[in-house]
């Protein structure tokens, strides 16, 4: 990407970022809640499966590794971790749930 991204531009980045307790990637699991575009920044709120999630802060580096490789240096982004609303097993795509036979 080289000039600002769109916000499924930026999905398609974060889908490289994988929970490694259960093998999907945040945007399928519902993790991401939003993700919002200005000049020269862009903003993403985002859950874990629970605030006890032991991967929490793997998965944040790894959100912030993808987006340095795909962004270029002079956007900014900030990562909103969030606890409202909660997160649901409703919340997952159609994809990610049937990767857990529901």
């Amino acid at each position: 990407m080289s000039a600002m991204p769109d916000v499924e531009s930026v999905r398609e980045v974060l889908r490289q970022v994988i929970d490694p307790e259960v093998g999907v990637n945040i945007v399928d699991l519902g993790l991401v809640y939003g993700i919002d575009i200005a000049p020269g920044q862009i903003s993403i709120r985002l859950t874990m499966t629970s605030p006890a999630c032991p991967m929490g802060d793997m998965i944040m580096s790894d959100i912030d590794a993808a987006l340095d490789a795909a962004l270029p240096p002079e956007i900014g982004v900030v990562v909103n971790l969030v606890w409202d609303p909660p997160w649901s097993p409703e919340m997952m795509n159609k994809d990610a749930r049937s990767h857990f036979g529901w």
